[in-house]
């Protein structure tokens, strides 16, 4: 095990530990006053290292799907827990990937006016990137991630061996956001990431030693920005057009690769709108197609396409979309910039040329 990484917030600190045995750790002491609010496929998956988890008096197993995190679900939730006894100093568990986070953070926030939580990410989206920084969001009606909080846990548990189960999308999916982290600490962390790309799929040490450095980049900005109001906001770099390739694909593309479709498309749209630096994006490319490849051929409506990127949450104003693209230096920036015809052709001239280029 190495030294646990400490995260400032508003709450006070919390800790994040990387030990392999975090499952059984935790199954063999089950805190008391602890409900566990579990991914069902996760249970499924880990039963016999989990006994004593899921005989644990308040366990809520839930199918990890965009609709269970919706406003509508968390009636049963709240009833199910308040069924259980839950009292202010009993601690919310949840393990599970980005989705659980949410339920859990959510209702750690609201319920009861506030009870701890914690958290055993088992996706790699949310070892290396959701885990810290306090943010959870839920949907409502029809409006994906409408409604959040700023809730931190108590302490993060990270183990890579939730990683040899996932199926190579969803690790690609979270490489995704290794590779954004990297690349917004700057050109020479971006291309030590992209050297050992390879390994991360291999080697269980390379992988560990990446999730704990995108942590480390994200902390330091989260420690300055926790609610997400200044420095904070370049981490949506790839994720104006990424979200929107989501949206436009109906989520045919994982959010992780859609994020690497959206940094390609913003180190290009950055090149040709002035900013950046075509170098920029030629340095990037090789190993941002790799981590989408297979995907680069499912259609992106383009209508569907602009309609997301007009909807996303980070726009001010009318006639206008908040971008975070790399400048000449491939340090990234946020900026306005025009939701007119110019950048409608290019985002086609990406998505139906440049995105399958080799």
């Amino acid at each position: 095990m190495s030294e646990p990484m400490v995260i400032q917030s508003h709450k006070g600190p919390y800790e994040v530990h990387f030990r392999p045995d975090a499952l059984e750790a935790l199954d063999a002491e089950v805190p008391e006053g602890a409900h566990f609010i579990i991914d069902r496929k996760v249970a499924e998956l880990y039963g016999p290292s989990m006994q004593g988890v899921l005989a644990a008096p308040s366990v809520l197993l839930v199918e990890a799907v965009e609709d269970n995190k919706s406003l509508d679900r968390f009636p049963a939730y709240v009833q199910h827990l308040v069924d259980r006894g839950v009292r202010r100093d009993h601690v919310l568990i949840a393990v599970g990937g980005g989705i659980i986070q949410d339920i859990t953070a959510f209702l750690a926030a609201t319920l009861l006016r506030g009870v701890p939580w914690r958290f055993l990410p088992t996706t790699l989206l949310s070892q290396a990137d959701s885990c810290i920084g306090s943010k959870s969001s839920i949907n409502a009606g029809a409006t994906k991630n409408i409604l959040g909080t700023f809730t931190p846990p108590q302490r993060i548990d990270v183990s890579t061996r939730f990683l040899r189960t996932l199926e190579e999308r969803d690790v690609r999916s979270g490489v995704g956001e290794i590779l954004k982290v990297h690349a917004i600490d700057g050109p020479q962390r971006f291309d030590l990431v992209a050297e050992s790309y390879e390994r991360l799929f291999a080697d269980d040490a390379a992988m560990a030693a990446a999730i704990r450095r995108a942590l480390a980049i994200k902390k330091d900005y989260v420690e300055r920005d926790e609610f997400d109001r200044n420095v904070r906001n370049v981490f949506n770099y790839g994720h104006s057009f990424g979200h929107a390739v989501e949206s436009a694909t109906k989520f045919a593309v994982p959010h992780g690769i859609a994020v690497t479709i959206g940094l390609d498309m913003a180190n290009w749209l950055a090149a040709k709108l002035g900013v950046g630096a075509e170098a920029h994006y030629r340095r990037m490319h090789p190993v941002l197609r790799a981590n989408y490849a297979g995907f680069e051929s499912v259609p992106v409506p383009h209508f569907a396409f602009m309609a997301a990127l007009s909807r996303d949450k980070k726009n001010v104003g009318r006639g206008t979309v908040t971008l975070i693209l790399p400048d000449a230096e491939g340090r990234v920036f946020k900026d306005t910039y025009a939701n007119d015809v110019t950048l409608a052709d290019l985002c086609r001239a990406y998505l139906e040329e440049a995105r399958a280029a080799a």
